[in-house]
């Protein structure tokens, strides 16, 4: 199977949405700025299909399918590079964008 690379391409902040939903618990620690698990330009190389180590549950859960559509092949057709996806996590006040691509080995 080739390598699948997964580049966090952009961190977000909804804070409208953050200030009229979060907690007050939430609000007064980690909900004031984008999320603090990934940084901007991090990437992940995957030589199988399992989430790294390192990766958030919650993000992997949300972007696993276009990992596996890359791994055998697929791309999405908005993607200007064959066999590649972009797909975020669902965390509607801190969602994070992610491009996952297809490495082939030389």
């Amino acid at each position: 199977m080739a390598k699948i690379k997964i580049t966090v391409v952009e961190r977000t902040f909804n804070q409208d949405i953050t200030e009229a939903f979060g907690s007050e618990q939430f609000l007064a620690g980690a909900g004031n700025g984008p999320c603090a698990r990934f940084e901007d330009g991090q990437e992940f190389i995957l030589d199988r299909m399992s989430k790294p180590d390192d990766f958030c549950d919650w993000a992997w859960a949300d972007i696993h399918r276009e990992v596996r559509i890359v791994a055998f092949r697929g791309g999405m057709p908005n993607v200007n590079a064959p066999q590649s996806a972009v797909c975020c996590c669902t965390d509607g006040m801190k969602p994070v964008v992610f491009k996952v691509e297809r490495v082939e080995e030389e």
